[in-house]
């Protein structure tokens, strides 16, 4: 099986050096960037499978690429990685499609095993194949829901929580269920969940305002319907 190629994009050698002793002794094959522009050279060059990335850099910074890797539909998992604290940056990078955010200062052994938990649901869900609920095809290989009015992409994230879901149609998941389902981490997040929760349901509600399909069960999480009797 091959080695992960783990890239850490930032620009403090210290923390570079740092995650790259503990990826390495993780049987990961560590990349390193000390800014965008280099990140992007070691992207074009090189078989990555995830990116750690800090956001505040010079030439090209965490949130430009981010940007970059959103405007390409690129699928590799990014987590952020980042002293910004406050909830708006989380949801902010999370909207430009990150997978997950840690704060300075970190765990490396946590933030490895979030490294791991990511690569494992990422490999899940590219092999995968087609998963169909009531109105909606969800193809797991190409990460493609398709839906009465066309096909929508999603996240390997947004496909994970997806799948979960169209697997187990008009059960009650509580948040908490679906974050350690979906991310497969200890550290409840409820803001992390409900974020994602709102991007599918851009995705698949006719009326995000208004969900038929991804239904708020108050005081406890979420139902999936999957529309069948529409």
């Amino acid at each position: 099986m091959k080695q992960p190629h783990i890239l850490v994009v930032d620009d403090d050698q210290e923390i570079r050096n740092l995650l790259k002793h503990h990826l390495g002794k993780s049987d990961m094959i560590p990349f390193e960037a000390d800014s965008g522009i280099e990140a992007v050279n070691v992207l074009e060059a090189n078989d990555i499978d995830l990116i750690i990335l800090d956001l505040m850099m010079d030439h090209i910074n965490g949130w430009e690429l981010l940007h970059r890797l959103q405007a390409t539909a690129s699928l590799i998992p990014v987590i952020v990685l980042s002293a910004r604290q406050l909830e708006s940056d989380k949801i902010e990078a999370l909207g430009l499609g990150a997978d997950d955010y840690v704060t300075k200062p970190f765990s490396p052994g946590e933030l490895v095993a979030r490294v791991q938990a990511h690569l494992r649901r990422y490999t899940h869900t590219v092999q995968n194949n087609t998963i169909t609920c009531g109105i909606f095809t969800y193809d797991c290989s190409s990460l493609r829901l398709h839906k009465p009015d066309g096909v929508v992409s999603v996240s390997p994230l947004e496909g994970a929580m997806l799948e979960l879901f169209m697997r187990q149609p008009d059960r009650v998941f509580t948040k908490e269920e679906v974050f350690k389902q979906v991310w497969k981490l200890d550290q409840f997040d409820a803001n992390t969940v409900n974020v994602y929760i709102n991007y599918l349901r851009k995705k698949l509600e006719d009326d995000p305002s208004k969900p038929q399909y991804i239904q708020t069960i108050w005081g406890i999480g979420y139902r999936f319907t999957g529309g069948a009797s529409q």
